[in-house]
């Protein structure tokens, strides 16, 4: 079982940029997939950015692509989310997850119910 825990959200300028971490409590996150999830006010949780338990293969939401890179450290300890260019519509509560599942297709991995570990989230808020 694993624990992520959540940090590196705070207030940015519009075109800033934030590094989110997710650390696997206790553990590590050998054998899981990591995704992180995205909440803004008033709306439903929705797909960020994943990355695949080999750590080879990413996935993004069309909202992020091109803004943002997910990967994880060596020792398969933390997951990192970079977003640049940051905008005001980024400011959302981000949840990271993790998943032992496997499932041969990327899209597996943008759903919620994928993942069973979900750590208790970050804001990120963004001022223009």
């Amino acid at each position: 079982q694993v624990q992520p825990v959540e940090s590196g959200g705070g207030l940015v300028q519009a075109g800033g940029s934030l590094r989110l971490s997710c650390a696997a409590s206790g553990s590590n996150f050998r054998g899981y997939s990591v995704g992180w999830f995205r909440q803004a006010p008033g709306k439903d949780r929705e797909f960020g950015a994943a990355i695949r338990f080999s750590g080879t293969s990413t996935v993004y939401a069309d909202s992020l692509k091109g803004r943002a890179t997910i990967s994880r450290d060596s020792a398969k300890k933390t997951v990192y989310l970079q977003m640049n260019n940051l905008e005001p519509e980024d400011t959302t509560v981000n949840y990271c997850a993790a998943s032992d599942k496997y499932n041969s297709t990327d899209d597996y991995y943008t759903l919620e119910e994928t993942y069973k570990y979900w750590g208790q989230g970050t804001q990120v808020t963004v001022a223009s």
